[in-house]
């Protein structure tokens, strides 16, 4: 079955503006950037981490350490994913029990992700503080997880995808909505 571009609901300028918004709300909300730090989610929340650092900077013009976590062996559906999964590595180049840690992901959807992460971050250490920041909610949550920073809700059926890309993985910056297309040509 192949995909099928049904909307695109943010383009380039407009997931910039939106990450701008959500490093100016990650600021405001912890009154500045003092024992803060970004951990990105493997794999397009590890970018877009990499950006609110960036725009952070901008802000407060401190720097505010990034860390990549590899949830792959937290995940709850592991035995549908592959047989064989790719692991990762997870690299944290800080104390998560001194730092307030902002899980960052593209999109929050049924709240597995975000369980699973919150598992492996809590086994590095104890943070003080776990907020969570996506680009996109989708809503349709199975577990009791919401996002203390959103960049757009965008209420779907559960047959749509939200597809987002990234130009650090895929060449370009733009969040859709894709359905699969039966009709295979």
């Amino acid at each position: 079955m192949a995909l099928q571009e049904k909307a695109v609901v943010l383009g380039e300028s407009e997931i910039k503006r939106t990450l701008v918004r959500i490093a100016h709300e990650i600021v405001e909300k912890n009154k500045g950037v003092a024992d803060l730090a970004l951990v990105g989610i493997r794999t397009r929340g590890v970018f877009l981490a990499n950006r609110l650092a960036q725009e952070i900077f901008k802000i407060e013009e401190k720097e505010v350490p990034v860390g990549t976590l590899d949830i792959t062996l937290y995940r709850d559906d592991l035995s549908s994913v592959a047989r064989q999964p790719l692991l990762f590595k997870t690299e944290i180049p800080f104390d998560v029990a001194q730092k307030k840690i902002v899980l960052v992901d593209d999109v929050l959807y049924t709240g597995r992700t975000i369980r699973a992460a919150m598992d492996a971050l809590v086994d590095l250490g104890r943070p003080p503080v776990i907020q969570l920041a996506v680009l996109i909610d989708r809503g349709h949550r199975e577990l009791p997880i919401r996002a203390d920073y959103i960049g757009k809700n965008i209420p779907t059926s559960k047959e749509e995808i939200i597809k987002v890309k990234l130009k650090e993985v895929d060449g370009e910056d733009k969040v859709a909505i894709v359905i699969e297309n039966e009709n295979n040509g």
